[in-house]
This record gives C-alpha cells, structure tokens and sequence, in this order.
C-alpha cells in the first residue's frame, strides 16, 4: 500500500506493521472465503498479509515495474492475481463475477484521485460489501463528517448515501517512507445503499448535489437560483421540507436534500 501525493511524481511507502497488520484486520469477516480487491499494492506490505489470509486475492497495480515484481513474487500462490491496470478504468462488478456483496476492498486511494475512485466504487456497489481505504486525513474527515460540520459537504453527502463511513485511525508521516507532508487516516465504509430508500436514481440526483454544493459558503437557494430554479418554487421548495429559507446545503443530510429535489421537480 502506497501513498501518493502527486501523480507519478513520488511514492510513499507504509512500513509501520502495527498499521499494515491493523489494515488488514479491519477487513474484518469474509477474507477466508470471498475476493479481495486491492488498490494501489506498491512493495507488497498489505499484499502479503493478504495472500496468507484470502481466498481470493487482486491486486490492481498502475506501475509497470511494481506490478511486474509483484508477479514474480507472488508467481507460486495461485489465489494471487496482479493487474497492471488503472482502477478508473476497471470493471469491478465482472472482478466479483457479479455476485452480490461478495467484494472486500482495500488499499490506498492516491491523494490526488481520491473521489473519482471512491465514485468508481460507488458505480459497483452492488457487488462490495466493505472498503478499508488510507486517504488524506482531511478527506477522511470529510467522507465521515455529519450534516452541520465544517467538515460537510458534496463528498460526505455521496459517501453517505452509498455505505456507512466510520474513520478508524489516523497515521503520522513517519508511518511511510519517505514521509509524506500530510498525515494520512484509515476509512471503513460497510456498503449500503440507500438509494432505494430516498426514492432517486443515481446520477440526476447526484447532479443535483453538485449543484446544491457548487459554492458551499453560499445559501442553498442562492446555489439553486445561479443554476436556474426560480425564486418561488425554491421557496416552496424549502418550506414544504421544513428547511430555513436562509439554510446552506452542509446543514442537511441527503433525505432533507432529496426532500428539496422532489420539490422542485428536478
């Protein structure tokens, strides 16, 4: 597992094994008996612990040289398989064979790519059951903040409608070598989604969000009206949902902004 901050430029390796031991241990069920997928295995730190432990095991790995030592290493373990491949442009769902939540995740999401490949994930929920993810640790603390925090907004809104998001630890750069100059943190995030339950198909509504939080420290009727509502039905709108006219988008949780979307006919 490596942490990158900018893209191609340079690799941070964790080689804290306190960490890499309690990564992989907060997979939790499953590893014994179904595939795992990891992001990103760099020197094989977590990759290792994982050939020992699961059924199953891909690893999905961008640089040409480290994939071709991680096949030569791995060469004799036939639950071993390593992918030179960009994850965004990986079909997850035919990795699982389609099965339904039978898909464990892990690894590190490049600091710099972070929400494509959560939303990548996102497309493929149906076949993953749970993800533990090292990302920046204030993207962690964005992907797991609540409604009414600083820290809320368009990607904790998405996270949350996808999976139940819990931040487990934090690591200092001295976990990596070299050290990055930013503390990274370790996300969990069991699947869940809850599309279903608010009553929306996917991608209108995730426009939607976008637009709600375009300029997060704007009122959500001013972001509404820059993208063309009306002044009335966006007052209607809110009333009808029991929000403030003067209410910002990081104060309501997905089903208060599903409310507003309903009734605004979007």
């Amino acid at each position: 597992m490596r942490s990158s901050g900018k893209p191609r430029l340079g690799q941070n390796f964790l080689v804290d094994t306190r960490a890499q031991g309690a990564i992989v241990d907060a997979l939790g069920p499953g590893t014994a008996t179904g595939t795992v997928l990891e992001i990103g295995p760099g020197k094989a730190a977590i990759t290792a612990l994982l050939a020992a432990r699961a059924q199953r095991l891909v690893a999905l790995e961008l640089d040409g040289a480290l994939a071709a030592g991680l096949r030569t290493r791995f060469a004799g373990n036939p639950a071993v398989e390593i992918l030179e491949a960009d994850v965004l442009r990986v079909d997850i769902t035919a990795l699982a064979h389609g099965a339904p939540q039978s898909l464990l995740v892990i690894g590190n999401l490049p600091y710099y790519i972070t929400s494509p490949i959560l939303r990548h994930l996102f497309l493929h929920e149906a076949v993953v059951a749970r993800a533990v993810v090292m990302v920046q640790r204030e993207v962690a603390e964005r992907i797991t903040a609540r409604p009414g925090t600083r820290d809320y907004g368009l990607l904790s809104a998405l996270c949350q409608i996808h999976a139940e998001p819990e931040l487990l630890f934090t690591l200092p750069p001295a976990a990596f070598s070299p050290p990055p100059a930013v503390e990274s943190a370790v996300v969990r995030m069991h699947f869940a989604s809850r599309w279903k339950a608010l009553g929306l198909y996917r991608e209108p509504f995730t426009r939607f969000l976008a637009t709600c939080f375009a300029q997060k420290r704007k009122t959500l009727a001013n972001n509404l009206r820059a993208a063309g509502w009306g002044v009335e039905p966006i007052g209607a709108a809110l009333a009808k949902c029991g929000a403030p006219a003067g209410v910002r988008a990081e104060e309501l949780g997905p089903p208060e902004l599903a409310c507003v979307f309903r009734a605004l006919g979007a």
